[in-house]
């Protein structure tokens, strides 16, 4: 039996989406809106188990991640199944702890997600909902980009490109405080969703 399938069918979600338990060989390390998140310990191996009422975006996001084979910005793709995936585990922190964190965000690092989203556009891809939690600062500097199931909408997505306004024209201002609180984040991610926020009306 293939261990990865193993390994996801210890995985016990039930109808309300929540965690009833998984193998004792697998570390919890991420909530979605589509999959909880484990880490294979003792590995640098993620596997993604999705909501049963979501397993369709298995499919999806696994043929997303081998067209992005190559990329480096992108997790290696190692298996997929009805309702999980399995890719590389990316250690670092997201552009969104690193705020709360008061770690600089860069212009030269906002130039290379923009290089990373252009290379998968260069794939066919659309890059969309992109946000503060699926970009990864490894500890090494490198940029990862994680969550690309929406990667094939026909929708446009304004998201990453307000964000780099934003990046722009006011955090690398002296002024601009480079860390900020969780809660805060939260709120203004609410706020946008909502359209509350007439800077990012286009």
């Amino acid at each position: 039996m293939n261990n990865y399938y193993a390994l996801a069918s210890s995985v016990i979600i039930n109808e309300e989406n929540r965690l009833i338990s998984y193998d004792q060989s697998l570390e919890l390390v991420g909530v979605g809106r589509s999959a909880f998140v484990f880490r294979i310990i003792s590995t640098n191996i993620a596997i993604k188990v999705y909501y049963p009422d979501l397993i369709f975006v298995a499919q999806e996001e696994a043929e997303i991640y081998q067209l992005l084979q190559g990329i480096d910005y992108y997790p290696i793709l190692y298996d997929s199944g009805v309702n999980y995936i399995v890719i590389d585990f990316v250690e670092g922190d997201t552009i969104f702890e690193n705020v709360t964190l008061g770690n600089e965000i860069t212009a030269a690092q906002v130039k290379e997600i923009d290089l990373a989203l252009s290379l998968a556009s260069n794939k066919g891809l659309n890059p969309s909902d992109i946000h503060l939690r699926n970009i990864i600062i490894t500890p090494n500097g490198d940029i990862k980009i994680i969550d690309v199931a929406r990667y094939r909408q026909s929708k446009e997505c304004m998201r990453w490109n307000h964000l780099k306004k934003f990046h722009r024209q006011f955090y690398r201002k002296r002024y601009f405080p480079k860390k900020l609180s969780a809660r805060l984040l939260d709120g203004i991610g609410i706020l946008y969703k909502k359209g509350l926020i007439p800077f990012y009306r286009d």
